[in-house]
């Protein structure tokens, strides 16, 4: 399918997307293995989930100088550099045997998640607008790295030991860096660009919205995607690998919907989507909540991946929404935009684990989540999306629009 008019267009697409799945299997590397950890250091359910959350954190507020670095040099060398980078703290990841340095190893490894904010601006220089919720939809289908982690790390472990896994994760992310050099390339005649982020800051309403939007929506995602591994071996003391195919399942769902969810906005509307997405989200949370006391197997495999489809929809509205919003400040509005998503993926596990060794169950924070998804949705109704964004000036030689 023909993404934009530049030739190489789909390439990039093609290319960014695939780095950033690999990327993002690096920062979720430890998620999977975590129970078994826990059982091995002796590690209380807020310590492990302290564990799973640390490459969140860095993830997320390294989004916004990455996104801004990335407007200013390209996406081609700061893609190419994240790439090396994220193969050493995978193999730091993989020798890692204390807590603390595999939270020190796991705090490096965050960096990782903030090449998202890399590849946005990177594919909306070479998308026309009336094809971007598509396109980055499609790039948002690099949240499947955290499906590739789920089941291959834990199977690795198993079979040859950590450290194998992490020179085999490293090995393959180093490999593909360097086809990353050879083929990637920036838009032609392509002009650094400088980000007005204090002006994006000082928006206002709409920008708070789409954060917070993005909060629940990707960090959901990330939050439940990350720490499903340990809900499922703690409710049907499932194998590390089970449980890692089983949130696999879960990521690849959200993945798979997030373009849909972009595709759907290009056609019916951002805010409808989202507003639809958040109602299902909600009723999701309370079958969570239902099941948290005394779960089952079936109910629980529906409601995830029912939950999955929702998140992966609302992922694709809200980047569709951001550059109709923001047509001449994509980058600086997508690194804010970004980071607060994934600061969305940081506070959930934590919440679980506190919840869980305060009362017992996870119920009080799935109770949480169903507040807070309904909220969004009442909100969302109230988001008027731009009927006509302002053009984009076309791109010297080509006639492309650009952010």
């Amino acid at each position: 399918m023909r993404i934009g008019a530049a030739p190489g267009s789909a390439r990039n697409l093609a290319l960014a997307t695939v780095a950033f799945a690999l990327c993002f299997s690096a920062w979720g590397m430890i998620a999977p293995i975590a129970p078994d950890i826990q059982d091995e250091l002796g590690l209380s359910n807020t310590e492990t989930a302290v564990m799973i959350s640390i490459p969140v954190l860095l993830g997320s507020l390294l989004r916004i100088p990455l996104g801004l670095l990335t407007d200013r040099v390209g996406g081609r060398l700061v893609f190419g550099v994240m790439l090396f980078y994220s193969a050493a703290a995978a193999v730091l990841v993989g020798f890692a045997s204390s807590y603390a340095a595999l939270l020190g190893a796991g705090f490096l490894l965050g960096a990782a998640g903030a090449t998202f904010a890399v590849g946005i601006p990177f594919v909306a220089e070479w998308t026309e607008p009336k094809r971007q919720g598509f396109a980055l939809g499609v790039y948002g289908t690099g949240n499947i790295g955290t499906a590739v982690a789920a089941f291959s790390v834990p199977a690795i472990r198993d079979s040859a030991g950590q450290e194998v896994a992490g020179l085999v994760l490293g090995g393959v992310i180093a490999a593909y860096g360097m086809l990353w050099w050879s083929i990637a390339r920036n838009i032609p005649d392509r002009e650094p660009q400088r980000q007005p982020y204090r002006e994006v800051l000082r928006s206002g309403w709409d920008l708070y919205r789409l954060s917070l939007f993005y909060f629940v929506t990707f960090g959901g995602f990330v939050a439940l995607a990350l720490f499903l591994p340990k809900l499922l071996t703690d409710w049907f003391d499932l194998s590390l690998t089970d449980a890692g195919l089983r949130a696999a399942g879960f990521a690849l769902v959200a993945t798979a919907a997030r373009p849909i969810g972009g595709w759907l906005s290009d056609r019916i509307g951002g805010t409808t989507v989202l507003a639809f997405s958040f109602v299902g989200i909600g009723i999701d949370a309370i079958g969570l909540s239902w099941q948290a006391s005394d779960p089952s197997i079936v109910p629980v495999t529906i409601i995830c991946l029912t939950m999955a489809t929702f998140l992966g929809l609302g992922n694709g509205a809200v980047f569709k929404l951001v550059p109709l919003f923001f047509p001449k400040s994509t980058g600086a509005a997508t690194g804010i935009v970004g980071a607060v998503g994934g600061l969305g993926g940081f506070f959930p596990p934590l919440l679980l684990g506190v919840v869980k060794d305060a009362t017992g169950d996870f119920v009080l924070a799935f109770v949480f989540m169903v507040a807070f998804a309904w909220m969004c949705a009442g909100m969302a109704v109230t988001l008027l999306e731009p009927a006509h964004p302002p053009p984009r000036e076309p791109a010297a030689g080509h006639g492309d629009p650009r952010p």
